[in-house]
């Protein structure tokens, strides 16, 4: 008697490499982000399939829009300009995961990067970052891709180097 081998269906978990990718493909699709409903007194936003089961949106981004501080927890994620210019305001230090309300920062955390159309960038597990369309007067539009799906995000305000755990979202918050 002949017994095969096991074939295995469980598929790999996306990457930061892989989710930047599709943003960037996502992006180029000139027709779907021609779809997205802008909306000139808020963001607006798309839920896409993503892949390996990731969670992925597409965001409208009217002018002097941001998100706030915020991080994604425990997911990967990657997010990439498809029009327009946004701005990113992250740190470079790792915060507690849990038991904090309030910390002091290190004077130099602060990251600044600037990403017009086709541009973007990948990040790891409890990235903290604010995302922001600095422009007067145009829409932006990004893709973002997150895995595993999000299980929530923190909201933080920020004074000088004083940073504060707000409140936290839950899926159904957003979605």
């Amino acid at each position: 008697m002949s017994v095969s081998p096991s074939v295995s269906t469980a598929v790999a978990a996306p990457t930061q490499a892989d989710l930047l990718d599709f943003a960037r493909r996502t992006a180029a699709d000139a027709d779907l982000i021609a779809s997205l409903p802008l909306d000139p007194e808020g963001r607006t936003w798309v839920r896409l399939e993503g892949p390996g089961g990731s969670e992925a949106w597409l965001i409208g981004w009217p002018p002097r829009t941001g998100t706030g501080w915020h991080d994604h927890a425990d997911s990967v994620g990657a997010f990439l300009t498809a029009r327009g210019l946004l701005k990113e305001h992250s740190l470079a230090t790792r915060l507690p995961a849990d038991g904090w309300k309030t910390l002091e920062l290190a004077d130099d955390v602060d990251r600044e990067r600037t990403l017009p159309a086709g541009r973007g960038r990948a990040f790891g597990r409890h990235h903290v970052h604010e995302v922001l369309n600095e422009s007067t007067e145009d829409h932006a539009i990004s893709v973002h891709a997150y895995y595993p799906p999000l299980p929530l995000i923190r909201r933080f305000s920020r004074t000088g180097q004083i940073l504060r755990l707000e409140h936290v979202e839950r899926p159904e918050d957003w979605q």
